[in-house]
Parts: C-alpha cells; structure tokens; sequence
C-alpha cells in the first residue's frame, strides 16, 4: 500500500466536510484541484485531491494512474470498440483501494464529520470500489463518467449503498466508457436503494457545468445530513 500524496484546498482541518476527489488515469495528480473553485461548496469545506501512486513515463506530462492499463485498449476504445469491464478485476486495484481507504480513514479520524469521496474515470470507479468495501461511513458518493468493474465483489456489497447519496453523471458520446454501461451501474445502485442524482449530458469524457452543478447540490446535501 502506497502513501499517497495529498493536494488540500480550503479550510483546514478537522473540517465538518471533507470532500476527498481522485483523478482519472493519464491526468496529473493536481487534475482536479481547480474543481475546489468550481463547485459552489458549503462554507467550511476541506478539499482533498490525492495523487495515484503509478507514473507513466512516456504520456504527457506528469501522467499518472491508480492501476495500469492496456494502453492497446485505449486506442481500440478510441477506434470505437466497445469493450465490457463489468466483471474486471484489475491488477493493482487492492492496493490502490487500501491507500485510499487509509486516506479516508485518516481524515475521519482528525475529526471531519462528513466525508464526500468521489472521482473522475478511473477514479469514479475506485471512489466507488473503495466506499463498498471500507467501514468508515460516507456521506456521499460523485461518479463521474466511470463505469462497472469488479462486478462480484461490487453485488456481495451493495447493501453498503443504501439511502446513500450519490451524483453520477455520464456523456451520452463518451467514446472511452461506454454510456450503456453507465446506465446500468446507475440502475444497480438505485435497485440496491442508493439515491442516485443521475446526470446525463450530451457530450464525451469531460466534467460540464451541468455536473459541476450536481456536485454542489451533494455537498450541500452532506453538510445538512
């Protein structure tokens, strides 16, 4: 399990809220921190961007990633060829579930109250893999443009989601994970009882403002809880 390194943004801990947000596969370690002034978030939030721990030497940048993947498969999903992930195990994904669930349990240990984990990509599907298998309690849930793995792990637990809230959000033309496939994981949380604020937007693998929107409905909603 590896340390990960933490980019924090607003209030200083230990918050009432704390909205801890993983990047996708590819992107800097700091991709997401300028969502800190995106969102419209409660008074007295503490933001949280942890970087994944694998380098990718060869992308652009400093590119990183949470468990490698078959770069080949980037490019036939780019092609346009739809590729299932729903029963997917992963190399690396225990170890990157381990470092973030140290992280969550790290800031509720300090005495923040509410915890938001959540991600983009790669990072909405271990945001979510992670909240199904640790015992901290979460106050909420943000899936964005992310997609089914580890589908029998995920089923034994989806009592975990229960009266959950969660934000999750879609393009309809995402050529890298498919739509359907969003659809489908969005219908097995609400069938498991997650309260599920679905967002779908015409558009690909981004974060519009309709999703920006979403987010700060869930903060809010996790600061009241």
């Amino acid at each position: 399990m590896a340390e990960l390194s933490l980019h924090t943004v607003g209030a200083p801990a230990p918050a009432a809220l704390t909205a801890i947000l993983l990047h996708g596969f590819g992107a800097p370690g700091d991709d997401l921190v300028p969502l800190a002034q995106a969102i419209d978030a409660p008074p007295g939030t503490r933001w949280v961007f942890p970087e994944a721990p694998l380098e990718l030497p060869g992308l652009y940048g400093d590119s990183r990633a949470w468990w490698m993947l078959d770069l080949a498969r980037i490019e036939r999903a780019l092609a346009g060829i739809v590729e299932d992930r729903t029963d997917e195990v992963p190399d690396g994904l225990d170890d990157a579930r381990d470092s973030v669930a140290a992280v969550v349990r790290e800031f509720h240990h300090g005495g923040s109250r509410r915890i938001v984990l959540g991600g983009f990509s790669q990072g909405a599907m271990l945001a979510l893999d992670t909240a199904l298998h640790i015992d901290t309690p979460i106050a909420g849930l943000v899936l964005m443009s992310g997609t089914r793995i580890n589908a029998a792990a995920w089923r034994a637990r989806l009592d975990r989601v229960r009266g959950m809230p969660i934000v999750m959000a879609h393009g309809t033309r995402d050529p890298l994970l498919p739509f359907a496939a969003a659809v489908a994981l969005r219908d097995e949380l609400r069938g498991a009882g997650a309260d599920v604020d679905w967002i779908e937007f015409d558009g690909g693998h981004e974060i519009p403002p309709a999703v920006l929107a979403g987010v700060s409905r869930l903060l809010a909603r996790a600061a009241n809880s």
